[in-house]
Formats: C-alpha cells, sequence, structure tokens
C-alpha cells in the first residue's frame, strides 16, 4: 500500500468520526429543553453511525453499496455531517468538511479505483 493511499485511508477515518462529532455537537447545541438537546445529542449521531454501519462500513457492512449508491451514500451521509457542523457552529465550518470529504472520495477514487475504503 502506498504511503498517500495509507494516509488517505486515514483521513477518511477522522472524516467518518468528524460526521459522528457534527451530530452529536448539532444534538446538544440545538434549541430546546434540555432533555430535547440530550436526547437528540445521543440519538443523531447513533443514528448516523447505524447507517454507516448497515451500508457503508470498510470493513464487512450489512448490505454494501457500490457505484452510484456508494456515491449517494456518501453524499448524504458526509453532506449531513458538514450540514450538521455548519449549523451547530459556522457555515464556513461545514464547507471546509465537506471540501475535504470531497478531496478524500476523489483521491480514493484516483488511488484504488472506487470509493470503498481498500477497494
Amino acid at each position: 500500500m502506498s504511503r498517500l493511499k495509507g494516509a488517505n485511508l486515514v483521513a477518511m477515518f477522522l472524516l467518518e468520526l468528524g460526521v459522528v462529532a457534527a451530530a452529536a455537537v448539532w444534538g446538544f447545541t440545538m434549541p430546546g429543553s434540555v432533555l430535547v438537546r440530550v436526547v437528540t445529542g445521543l440519538m443523531a449521531p447513533t443514528l448516523f453511525i447505524l447507517m454507516w454501519a448497515l451500508f457503508g462500513a470498510g470493513a464487512n457492512p450489512c448490505f454494501p453499496l457500490t457505484g452510484r449508491w456508494r456515491l449517494a451514500l456518501e453524499l448524504i451521509w458526509f453532506g449531513g455531517g458538514a450540514l450538521a457542523w455548519a449549523s451547530a457552529t459556522a457555515p464556513l465550518v461545514g464547507v471546509i468538511f465537506f471540501a475535504l470529504w470531497a478531496i478524500n472520495a476523489g483521491l480514493r477514487v484516483r488511488l484504488q479505483g472506487s470509493l470503498i475504503p481498500g477497494g
């Protein structure tokens, strides 16, 4: 494995963690009662993790997606993370997060031939 490919896979893992963190930050900072914020702050990342485990995880997802479906999943997942960062912090943070994912996705396609990590 080339160093660039390995570094890009590490970057993807960090972006995945960034999506989960974004969902939690968004949930805990949304307007509403403390109960609403706690429930949302716990459930939002849980739902993102569940979606990734079912369809996108690099190691044995339950329903692996390829081609356009994989692209759609990543647009929804990482785009959702970008929107959560933009909503919870500042719009520029969301734009930067999405741009980092786009660079990472482009490198995965260029280096591996697909969006699937190690694919």
